[in-house]
């Protein structure tokens, strides 16, 4: 198989989007099979100066609604839900302000039009405490009930799209129910072990191992994320993995060992064009409509990153950053390359 040159990032310009928001963490580019470029840059733990390396694993907030997606499509694919299933007979009492036309295919869309309990149109800053209960409570799907509840529908499910980080713990309830497992165990035996994906997990917090990056609330200190977020991802974020593990699992994805191609094809199509964002949303993933290339992304206190995979070439060019800023201009530069070979 052959593929697209490589892609070439220019050094001078790393060097300058890194000293812009003095980053810290792990920038990848990986073709193929052939071993990956990595630049590395800062600490894991600044307080016992652990620093950054190739196999370093950074939480992706937001990059991981993919996986609660690909861990919906897999029971739709195995029959057992349809994108078109309403959502209110699987919640049953549960969060009765959601509308009763509100379906699986417009949560994964974000189209829904659900009450968001972490509204991202809101003027707030990932530093802030935003979370209005104890984040030791937020370790299950169900801890989140309470979160999800009391707020009422935006606009009539399927009028627009409007990021909703609440349509993805929904989601992952669903997941639970219909699967009749918990949401951690489920995307562990259907996406990450399908793809192969050693180092992906969703990791406690308050636990971190010694080759997991503390998320930092500033480019400077030592002041780590564990009260601003909750203690144990869920649907909408918080699955730590490495840059490794990014292009291991953009390769499976598009090889077919996560689903096969009818579903591929739906959970990769261009539905929505994403305001104040370079792509369109697919069903869980962003893309690029004019290259192809597909993105991951994830922002929060502690976290920012972007994952591109261009599957012409197969290449993937990653930057997991710990801090909530240091990311962005390298994600910039990246994005560029890889979208204008």
């Amino acid at each position: 198989v052959r593929y697209a040159c490589r892609m070439e990032i220019e050094l001078s310009a790393l060097a300058a989007a890194v000293a812009e928001e003095q980053f810290t963490g792990v920038v990848a580019v990986d073709v193929a099979d052939e071993p990956g470029e990595r630049h590395c840059y800062g600490f894991a733990n600044r307080a016992f100066g652990v620093p950054n390396g190739p196999e370093t694993r950074f939480a992706l907030a937001s990059g991981s609604k993919t996986f609660t997606a690909l861990g919906i499509l897999r029971l739709v694919e195995d029959g057992r839900l349809e994108l078109s299933s309403p959502v209110r007979p699987i919640l049953g009492a549960d969060l009765p302000l959601i509308d009763d036309a509100v379906t699986v295919e417009q949560l994964l869309a974000h189209t829904s039009g659900i009450g968001d309990y972490l509204d991202e149109s809101d003027d707030w800053d990932a530093s802030d405490y935003v979370l209005p209960v104890p984040v030791h409570t937020l370790a299950t799907t169900s801890g989140f009930l309470p979160l999800l509840d009391g707020h009422p529908q935006a606009f009539p499910p399927g009028e627009r799209f409007a990021y909703c980080n609440g349509g993805y713990i929904v989601l992952a309830l669903v997941i639970e129910r219909v699967s009749g497992l918990d949401f951690h165990t489920f995307l562990q035996n259907e996406v990450f072990d399908r793809a192969g994906l050693a180092a992906t997990s969703y990791l406690r917090s308050d636990e971190l191992p010694g080759d997991a990056a503390v998320g930092y609330l500033d480019a400077d200190g030592d002041r780590s994320n564990v009260l601003h977020l909750p203690v144990r991802g869920n649907g909408d974020g918080g699955a730590y993995s490495t840059a490794a593990d990014l292009h291991r699992f953009w390769r499976a994805l598009l090889a077919g060992r996560i689903l096969g191609p009818d579903l591929l094809a739906e959970f990769v199509r261009p539905r929505n064009d994403v305001p104040d964002e370079p792509f369109w949303y697919g069903l869980g993933v962003y893309v690029d409509p004019d290259s192809g290339v597909l993105a991951m992304e994830g922002y929060d206190a502690g976290v920012s990153m972007r994952s591109l995979h261009d599957p012409a070439a197969a290449t993937t060019a990653s930057v997991l950053g710990n801090t909530p800023d240091g990311s962005w201009p390298i994600a910039e530069l990246l994005l560029e390359a890889i979208t204008s070979r």
